[in-house]
């Protein structure tokens, strides 16, 4: 029972696992970038920070990847607390959540491939 337990809790992560793992490599690779090879961030809620302080710029990032990565858990949680989980209500509702956060793990790993050819350039 202890190691079904610990499979589902390792499920439950791995999403937010590669959220947090792939906007902090987004995080770090754009401070390298703008610190030290004179790129700018394209995001434009984040270029205005990105020039005052890159100390912000790093705080608003890998806490909105941090809140972004753990509302995962949390809407996995809520989903799993419904009544009749054969519903067509909540399976639509599953597909949905799995589907969005694999697009955005998709669009973080895209970020990530085109920070490091930026680097690399």
């Amino acid at each position: 029972m202890y190691t079904f337990k610990s499979y589902t809790l390792k499920s439950e992560l791995f999403p937010s696992f590669l959220i947090v793992l792939f906007g902090s490599i987004d995080c770090v690779t754009t401070a390298i970038g703008v610190l030290f090879f004179g790129a700018s961030e394209v995001n434009p809620f984040l270029t205005g920070i990105v020039s005052t302080s890159i100390i912000a710029f790093l705080i608003v990032k890998i806490s909105a990847t941090i809140l972004i990565g753990t509302t995962y858990i949390f809407a996995k949680r809520t989903l799993n607390k419904a009544a009749n989980k054969e519903s067509r209500s909540f399976r639509i509702s599953s597909k949905l959540m799995k589907g969005a956060y694999a697009g955005l793990i998709l669009f973080l790993i895209i970020v990530v491939v085109n920070n490091l050819l930026v680097l690399l350039a």
